[in-house]
């Protein structure tokens, strides 16, 4: 069977589709809603549902004329339309990062090429008003040909773009048979090489739309501020020849606000008719209001509905502007991916992608890295997100291409060569840019078009921005390789109007600032939220609020990237990543990175990033004055137009006191106004004011008081340490003291309904018998390992080649006496393990009392050629009934010195179960920091075990050992252990982004010389 080959090559993009303009829905009358048009429309008729469908390994297979409508069906096979192949049983699923499936031999693709083919029916009857038809693929992967009733209609490319055939021509009154190939790869995989898993076939709506022979086929609204109002210019093209067409603009409360009919006007843009409408008084768009209008273009035979939003957007002083005020991004990155349909999304799931990020303070989105569903920008228009647009062109691959010399710098030279630089590749990337803009040009939400990601730069990019620039200058624009160089030869950046850097030190965007910088800096991607972090939001932020000229950034990334493959007996899903399909090239989990789980829970960082970006922020306190200091960090809103504040006083956990916060004036964005604040303050305790932001009147997404955020700043009293711990700190009643017994292997302590065992091997408690019940499992251990986050994954290596998930504690000196009414067994250790020199040196001192506490002091020194320690402190495993935790200190959620942002200072309970956060890939969660103190016991309270020290520690309790979170691949295939895992921390290191980013911050690395370990532990039972 004779198949054409344009999927081979360069020389065909596209074969007989319509060119690429603005998305609309017309229908005979004026819709309600543009984002559910499609489906309201009476001019459209959706062709999505059950296709037959048969897959081919390779295009070699495909032994028959299918697209002929007497074609037998046998071998065919119900198929969902839109869906993907791997997502309803063929093929296999696949992620990668970087790396090609296929060869690097760009524009060639395997041979043996698989491929599917769809067949379907549906009915059509021409309408009189409206006779001309065009067919609608909104997105095909990778490439297809079509046919109508045996009828050759055209070839298409370009995954996420909308691809249009006019049909009128080949269909039939009443039914028609329609044939679809779809190849998984073309030329053009070359330039989708996205960070995703990467899929197949029809992902989007199909669907006809019937016009008149005469119709509007293209038009372009752009807006104007000014002192005398706004000015709407909006400039059509017609097929068939132009149609009186009236533009109306209409408000909120649907009340015409102007109106004009389109005159001719030709412009260089191949535009022959415009408008000028003008408003008075106008309401401007922007994400904090989202003000938007209704237009409707009238014509005789058909109504056209869009909304205009009336923004201006800029760079002035180097600083990012919308509607002549500076603007910060607090965005994320965002793929199209659910974890049972993989790319394919409905509007459903956009809205609650969307009120997720409102409801989190973020404010703008980057389309990584591919046009999304024409809708989702119509959705971003009315919740108020900012977006950056991006081109569906990434050939990142190239850049693994294999070299003899692998030095970063030699990858660079010839990262370009192959695509980027290349002019054959020129069109192509051109193509892609061009269908990017075009289709949503209209768009108020849009500020920004993005060329492309990771593709290094060249000649491709330079005519691609160069048009961008040219055909959209209202606009900014971006591309994340404007810092690329080679000593090929020099690139013009010219037309770029965003510096932009993924993965940033702070330290380099200081560099930046301090070089008199001619573009704002966006961070396009920062803060790689795999697993368990992002750890350095704050950091960022504090640096970004120094500098108008950093104009915020993108996190990467807004979900974690699985496969769902069933669930478990207890109903929790099981989720596939990276390898986990037989696939040779993977790059495991790191497409779980996200913000939130696969299913839209929440991730802790999430909630970390909602605080950071929250609207106002507390900048001093002036406790004896009773005053504080806010700074408004909305760009567009007066503070006290939209946040309630009230306060709390903390006092070892407990709130004493509260009240609400008043406004004197009005508080512009970016300026500090100062309230009012004056608890009544205790004279002991360890006391904390809380301050907390509030949603005033309700919107759309949110309601009336929702939190927005919070401040906590510590409170100077007489004596700020928290009056529970010094009562256990202080020295016993007198009593008895305890018995020591010492033989060579063990020290025995037995006191007033205790007894507790020391190995003198080791210097560590064996046993902690408490009345006649044990409270251990298993010796106490010096622990300094934690299952290996994500973002440790760099950091691991070092750990691992220190041996330190090996490392053991032993005693070189272990002894007892009695001193003062107490028992203290004193040890020299050294924490070591085989073939390495002593990572720690340990003096230790155990004391125990009359009453049973048992306080442990250690001074330990690290020996400096190791690397930063993952953590410092001590591990217990104790009996399973111990099975609650109650502590004072940062919560409820998990924190790290790094990443708690989101926590608060309080008296907390949990189960421990309730402690435990289900990474996707098993790693080290669930610390709680900033800890008075902290208590686990059995549910009645009967026995338990309580810690505290003289200064704030960090703990975590578990069922599950960090030895099984290290090896374990899947979250569901934990297996909890039969007791009570508790780790004790007097250091802990910082979280951070190292995954794709820097290197956890000094400030934040437990790599000090020396320490001093000082704790007290003190069961209770009754």
């Amino acid at each position: 069977m004779s198949i054409p080959k344009h999927h081979q090559g360069l020389e065909v993009l596209h074969e007989n589709t319509l060119a690429a303009h603005a998305y609309f829905v017309p229908a005979s009358a004026a819709v309600t809603d543009v984002v559910t048009a499609r489906e309201s429309s009476d001019r459209v008729q959706l062709l999505n549902g059950q296709w037959d469908f048969r897959y081919h390994h390779s295009v070699n297979d495909l032994d028959e004329a299918f697209m002929d409508p007497g074609c037998t069906v046998e071998g065919f096979a119900p198929i969902t339309v839109p869906g993907t192949l791997q997502h309803q049983g063929y093929d296999a699923h696949q992620y990668t990062n970087v790396r090609y499936p296929i060869p690097l031999d760009p524009p060639h693709v395997p041979v043996d090429n698989p491929c599917g083919a769809y067949r379907t029916t549906f009915d059509h009857h021409a309408d009189a008003a409206a006779p001309d038809t065009t067919l609608v693929f909104e997105g095909v992967d990778s490439c297809f040909y079509v046919w109508v009733n045996g009828h050759y209609v055209g070839y298409s490319q370009v995954s996420h773009a909308t691809s249009e055939f006019d049909i009128t021509e080949a269909l039939v009154e009443g039914t028609n048979h329609m044939a679809v190939l779809v190849f998984k790869w073309c030329d053009g995989t070359y330039l989708e090489d996205q960070d995703k898993f990467r899929t197949s076939g029809i992902f989007r709506d199909v669907y006809l739309v019937d016009r008149p022979t005469r119709h509007l086929f293209d038009y372009f609204t752009t807006t104007q501020i000014h002192e005398a109002g706004a000015t709407v210019r909006l400039r059509a093209s017609y097929v068939g020849g132009p149609v009186e067409t009236r533009a109306t603009l209409l408000g909120a409360d649907g009340t015409t606000v102007a109106s004009g009919v389109l005159a001719e006007a030709n412009d260089a843009r191949g535009y022959s008719h415009a408008v000028e409408l003008h408003v008075n008084r106008p309401r401007l768009w922007n994400p904090e209001h989202p003000e938007l209008y209704t237009l409707l273009l009238e014509m005789p035979d058909e109504v056209v509905t869009d909304q205009v939003g009336l923004r201006e957007v800029s760079i002035d002083d180097v600083v990012l502007r919308l509607n002549d005020c500076p603007v910060t991004l607090r965005g994320v990155n965002r793929h199209d991916s659910a974890p049972a349909t993989g790319p394919t999304v409905d509007v459903a799931h956009m809205r609650r992608d969307l009120e997720l990020m409102v409801r989190h303070n973020i404010n703008a989105v980057r389309s990584s890295h591919y046009p999304n569903d024409p809708r989702f920008y119509q959705l971003c228009d009315q919740y108020g997100l900012l977006v950056m647009s991006e081109a569906d062109n990434e050939s990142h691959g190239t850049q693994a291409q294999f070299l003899a010399d692998e030095s970063w710098d030699n990858v660079v030279e010839h990262w370009n060569e192959l695509i980027a630089d290349s002019p054959d590749w020129t069109e192509a990337t051109l193509d892609r840019v061009q269908r990017c803009v075009q289709r949503e040009k209209n768009r108020p939400s849009i500020f920004s078009w993005s060329a492309g990601n990771e593709c290094a730069y060249g000649c491709t990019l330079e005519v691609s921005l160069a048009w961008m620039k040219e055909f959209d200058p209202d606009r900014v624009t971006h591309y994340e390789s404007a810092f690329y160089r080679d000593s090929k030869r020099s690139y013009d950046y010219s037309n770029i109007d965003l510096y932009s850097r993924m993965y940033p030190s702070q330290q380099e965007m200081l560099d930046y600032l301090a070089g008199d910088p001619d573009k704002p800096l966006v961070l396009v991607e920062y803060c790689h939220a795999m697993g368990n972090g992002p750890g350095d939001l704050e950091d960022y932020w504090q640096l970004i609020h120094t500098d108008p000229r950093l104009c915020g950034g993108f996190v990467w990334e807004w979900c974690d990237h699985a496969v769902l493959a069933g669930h478990t007996d207890d109903g929790r899903p099981c989720y596939l990543y990276g390898g986990d399909s037989g696939e040779v090239i993977h790059d495991g989990n790191f497409c779980v990175d996200g913000l939130v789980w696969p299913d839209r829970r929440p991730h802790p960082g999430l909630l970390e990033l909602k605080n950071v970006q929250r609207p106002a922020r507390v900048v001093a306190h002036d406790p004896g004055a009773g005053m504080l200091t806010l700074r408004n960090d909305l760009d567009f809103t007066n503070l006290d137009e939209v946040v309630d504040l009230s306060w709390e006083l903390v006092c070892d956990g407990i709130v004493l006191d509260r009240g609400d916060l008043s406004f004197t004036r009005p508080v512009p964005p970016h300026t500090e106004t100062q309230v009012t604040c004056r608890p009544q303050l205790p004279r002991v305790g360890r006391c904390h004011l809380r301050v907390t932001q509030r949603l005033r009147v309700g919107d759309a997404v949110r309601a009336a008081g929702q939190e927005l955020g919070f401040d906590e700043v510590a409170v100077p009293v007489a004596d700020p340490r928290n009056q529970q711990s010094v009562q256990l700190l202080e020295a016993p009643p007198g009593g008895v003291s305890p018995a020591v017994e010492q033989d060579p292997s063990a020290i025995t302590v037995r006191g007033d309904g205790f007894q507790y065992r020391f190995d003198t091997g080791t210097g560590m408690p064996t046993s902690m018998l408490v009345g006649d019940q044990e409270m251990f499992t298993a010796p106490a251990e010096v622990n300094i390992w934690r299952a290996p986050t994500d973002n440790d994954r760099r950091i691991r290596l070092e750990w691992e080649r220190a041996r330190y998930p090996y490392a053991a504690v032993r005693a070189h000196e272990c002894s007892a006496q009695t001193l003062d009414g107490s028992v203290v067994v004193r040890a020299r250790m050294t924490l070591d393990a085989a073939t390495i020199q002593p990572i720690l040196r340990l003096d230790a001192s155990w004391t125990i009392d009359v009453a049973g506490r048992l306080r442990c002091q250690m001074d330990v020194t690290r020996t400096p050629e190791f690397p930063t320690l993952p953590r410092l402190g001590l591990r217990f495993f104790l009996a399973p009934e111990l099975d609650q935790a109650s502590w004072v200190g940062l919560g409820p959620g998990e924190n790290y010195p790094d990443k708690r942002q989101a926590s608060r200072h309080g008296h907390f309970t949990s189960s421990i179960d309730g402690l435990f956060v289900d990474y996707l890939r098993p790693q080290e969660n669930g610390s709680r920091g900033d800890c008075d103190w902290v208590r686990v016991e059995q549910a009645d309270a009967a026995r338990g075990l309580t810690v505290t020290s003289p200064r704030p520690f960090s703990f975590n309790a578990s069922r599950i050992t960090q030895e099984q979170l290290s090896i374990t691949r899947h979250d569901v295939e934990l297996d909890p252990d039969d007791q009570v895992v508790l780790c004790i921390d007097h250091a802990m290191a910082g979280i951070g982004s190292n995954s794709c980013g820097p290197e956890l911050l000094a400030r934040y690395r437990v790599d000090d010389e020396t320490y001093h370990v000082d704790l007290v532990l003190a069961p209770t039972r009754r």
